[in-house]
């Protein structure tokens, strides 16, 4: 073999080299970040807060809190805030569902107590 078949090899002189795997790289640098269900759990909140109480707003509690794990471990995650807001929905129309229950519930034992009145003058 002579010298001048091999190529020679230069030292990097800018810092080691960083390899990039897919699906374990950084996300920020590459721009992507894993999906959260923080749309549905939006969605859900707010058919909570028009009138399908708990039944939705429930299961977008659920969503909302692992849309806020998932965008917890990754700074930055573009839906974070969208998963705040659904949780925070959420649990304002689960309170509002629990106020209007017991709203009924004291009308119908003021009902109860009138019409039970009415009937022993």
């Amino acid at each position: 073999m002579d010298n001048n078949s091999q190529s020679e090899v230069t030292p990097n002189l800018e810092g080691p080299e960083v390899l990039y795997v897919q699906g374990v790289s950084n996300p920020a640098a590459v721009g992507q970040y894993p999906p959260t269900q923080a749309i549905a759990a939006l969605i859900l909140g707010i058919l909570g807060l028009l009138g399908f109480s708990c039944c939705t707003a429930i299961p977008g509690l659920i969503l909302a809190k692992s849309a806020m794990e998932v965008a917890g471990q990754h700074p930055g995650h573009p839906d974070a805030g969208m998963a705040k807001a659904a949780n925070v929905i959420s649990w304002v129309s689960i309170i509002l569902t629990i106020l209007v229950l017991l709203l009924y519930a004291v009308i119908i034992v003021f009902a109860i107590a009138l019409s039970a009145g009415a009937e022993n003058p």
